[in-house]
């Protein structure tokens, strides 16, 4: 058959790369972000329960309702703010299915779509799915991979139609000020700019601050969705369930487009973490359980040859490689996985021109007895 690749550029991702290295070489993964250890038994017999209760056949297209009333009751406490169950809060087969969808039911041939790199990778293939052209804007390891947002306002014209933000951001684990917010809020404000804010990691933020979620800022909350996920929160990442919020209008567009995409979520899942949801502190406790393992892993890396800024959100540290040698990013973590059994993330794939900073991305996700066994690895290079 004769046909024209819609992503002709797009290969194998680089997380199924390092994935298969380590797995050949035996290597400890710190390089695609999913926890060692197990979601919480509680959870696993609550979904179950659900099972065996007869939650089997389809929920209700938006989600069933007991886990759309447990989302909107986490935001309005959290946040205080409120999304109606009935129109405006949509559970997802996990946050890309949602940033796809979003995407793809507001982008047309020609809309520019501005984001910043490094960036997840999912945003660029679907704007390039729908027609749409990509406006990346680099952030800068020198800079602390902060925004420049003269630079944004410069990017911006009659034919940007969304902007795609990431709080806490992977792969960099540097949050967005509140500063930030208002300056976009403010860069938006008497345009038909929409905003997605991916918000996944919303609940492991550390050393004190607070998550800046776009519905705290009424000007920003009337222009987007804000996606997050229970796979990352709930340490299940295989689940894939997630869930996007945004204003009646936008919503009612979006659920056109998901109805044929994938209609519905496994109900007994959504049932057991609606139940689940009924004690805050499985999420709320979050933000310091990763904290420690932050500190534990880079206080064993104190005295390696990497340098680092401590991860501000997320489970991801990157750390400088600068001082120990000049290789491409990309060949530096096939070698550091082949010959010393550590996997981790080059952030050049994720750059503009494969921009190399010399930094790689490790997933800090993971039990104690690993950190320090990568640890151990890292210190000897």
């Amino acid at each position: 058959m004769n046909f024209k690749s819609k992503l002709p550029n797009v290969g194998t991702t680089i997380f199924s790369v390092m994935s298969a290295l380590a797995t050949k070489h035996n290597a400890i993964n710190l390089s695609q972000g999913f926890p060692d250890f197990d979601s919480d038994q509680k959870l696993i017999d609550l979904v179950s329960r659900a099972m065996n209760s007869g939650y089997n056949h389809y929920a209700p297209m938006l989600g069933n309702l007991e886990l759309r009333e447990a989302i909107s009751k986490k935001i309005d406490a959290l946040y205080g703010t409120t999304y109606h169950t009935e129109n405006e809060i949509t559970v997802t087969a996990g946050a890309t299915q949602a940033i796809f969808t979003i995407i793809s039911t507001f982008i047309k041939p020609g809309d520019e779509v501005i984001f910043f790199k490094p960036a997840y990778d999912s945003y660029q293939p679907n704007v390039e799915l729908n027609g749409g052209v990509i406006v990346p804007i680099q952030l800068q390891a020198s800079n602390n991979f902060k925004v420049d947002w003269h630079e944004v306002k410069a990017k911006i014209n009659s034919q940007t139609k969304m902007i795609i933000i990431n709080t806490p951001h992977n792969p960099t684990g540097t949050v967005f000020s509140k500063d930030d917010m208002l300056q976009l809020e403010n860069l938006t404000k008497n345009t038909n700019i929409m905003v997605l804010s991916d918000e996944v990691y919303e609940h492991m933020i550390y050393d004190g601050a607070s998550h800046q979620s776009a519905c705290l800022f009424p000007g920003l909350k009337a222009r987007s969705f804000v996606v997050a996920s229970f796979c990352k929160t709930f340490h299940n990442t295989g689940w894939r369930i997630g869930y996007c919020c945004a204003p009646k209008e936008l919503m009612q567009e979006f659920v056109k487009v998901h109805q044929f995409n994938v209609f519905c979520i496994h109900h007994p899942t959504q049932k057991g973490i609606a139940d689940y949801m009924q004690e805050p502190k499985h999420y709320l406790e979050l933000s310091g359980f990763y904290q420690e393992k932050r500190n534990l892993f880079l206080n064993l890396i104190k005295d390696s040859k990497f340098k680092f800024t401590a991860s501000k959100g997320t489970y991801f540290q990157v750390l400088d490689y600068s001082g120990i040698t000049q290789e491409y990013d990309v060949d530096f973590a096939k070698r550091l996985t082949i010959e010393s059994g550590i996997a981790s993330i080059p952030l050049s794939v994720f750059n503009s021109n494969n921009l190399d900073n010399k930094v790689l991305r490790f997933c800090f996700a993971k039990k104690d007895d690993t950190l320090k066994r990568a640890a151990d690895v890292l210190n000897g290079i």
